[in-house]
């Protein structure tokens, strides 16, 4: 008899990303340094690239690749841009946002305090994909929240016209 296994192995979650990168070896070492990420595991296909790895930052799971655009797998920097961003929550995130910038991430949204209740900021690592990354400093209400947005929008329509009224 079989032994059942579980449909979702231990140690993962449901959803999983997987990033494809150029140089792979050189952004496993990035996460690691920049975003404390641990490597569970690296298999290097047959010309001694990496054909899988896999990470965790925090209690989150991420697997890589290195691109193999003959197969129709490419990195962002192959596409020109990412479609999506990985949302990542730190104790401390001015510490690992910075420290980002200085390894050569690129600043996409300043760190800021955010109305939803994060101290918030976004931007691109050297791989060219998107980080949102994140510290919760207030729990909002939904109510509160929706106030808060609707200001914030405003704030952003006032900002937007005295910039149009200065050009």
């Amino acid at each position: 008899m079989t032994k059942q296994v579980k449909p979702i192995p231990e140690g993962y979650h449901s959803v999983t990303p997987y990033l494809v990168v150029h140089d792979a070896a050189r952004a496993l070492d990035f996460y690691q340094r920049i975003f404390g990420a641990k490597e569970i595991m690296r298999m290097n296909n047959p010309q001694g690239r990496v054909g899988h790895a896999e990470i965790k930052i925090g209690d989150s799971l991420i697997m890589l690749a290195e691109e193999t655009p003959n197969s129709g797998v490419r990195s962002p920097q192959s596409l020109n841009g990412s479609t999506v961003s990985i949302f990542v929550y730190f104790e401390d995130v001015d510490s690992v946002f910075h420290k980002a910038l200085a390894a050569g991430a690129k600043e996409v949204q300043r760190l800021a305090d955010m109305f939803w209740g994060d101290r918030y900021g976004r931007l691109t690592d050297p791989f060219g994909h998107s980080w949102s990354l994140a510290t919760h400093i207030e729990d909002v209400t939904p109510e509160e929240m929706g106030r808060r947005a609707q200001e914030a929008a405003k704030a952003a329509q006032r900002a937007q016209a005295a910039q149009s009224g200065n050009r």
